[in-house]
């Protein structure tokens, strides 16, 4: 017997493949969409990482801030001490130096040279006298620059010449002078005896 099936196969084989693509295209469209949620929430989660990071990150700078600004401000006052120090270190070395000089300039001041005033003004000297003649005053600008004074670079700044009263009828030509020269410090001075 020959069995001849009259039931349109063709459109139930369409309908069963329609069917089927349907169901796949669905399971795949939930597949790509399981699969970019979970990549969302794993980029999600790198991203919260990476923030927390970065704050922490901005609380240890603004720490580290802190710390460099209390440095500087150490470095200030470690600078300022070191200022305090040094000048006390530069009182204590000059707080011989008045007597030195003058102790320097009564072996230097040759006979017939008589000084009215010594003024220390800084490093600076201005020596003011009389003198009896011009070759007086040019020894003591020798005596001045010898070496290991007290005073160094003698410079003269001017030398008049005066005539002075010594009794009613009696006058002498004196030369008054001004000599300036710079105070050498040096803690290999401080206690060094006077030459004889």
């Amino acid at each position: 017997m020959i069995l001849i099936n009259l039931l349109p196969h063709r459109e139930a084989a369409r309908k069963k493949r329609k069917e089927q693509f349907v169901m796949m295209a669905a399971g795949a469209a939930l597949c790509g969409t399981a699969l970019a949620f979970l990549i969302s929430l794993w980029y999600q989660h790198e991203l919260d990482f990476q923030r927390s990071k970065n704050a922490y990150l901005q609380s240890e700078t603004q720490k580290l801030e802190l710390q460099i600004k209390d440095v500087a401000s150490l470095r200030a006052e470690i600078q300022s001490l070191k200022a305090r120090q040094q000048a006390v270190e530069n009182l204590q070395a000059d707080r011989n130096t008045p007597v030195q000089l003058l102790g320097q300039l009564v072996e230097r001041v040759p006979d017939g040279v008589y000084l009215l005033s010594v003024k220390q003004e800084g490093q600076g000297v201005t020596l003011t006298g009389v003198a009896q003649s011009q070759e007086r005053v040019s020894e003591l600008l020798r005596n001045i620059s010898s070496s290991e004074a007290w005073l160094t670079r003698p410079e003269l700044i001017e030398i008049l010449s005066t005539v002075q009263q010594i009794g009613a009828k009696e006058q002498r030509r004196v030369y008054s002078f001004t000599v300036r020269a710079q105070l050498v410090r040096s803690e290999s001075k401080v206690g060094m005896p006077a030459k004889q």
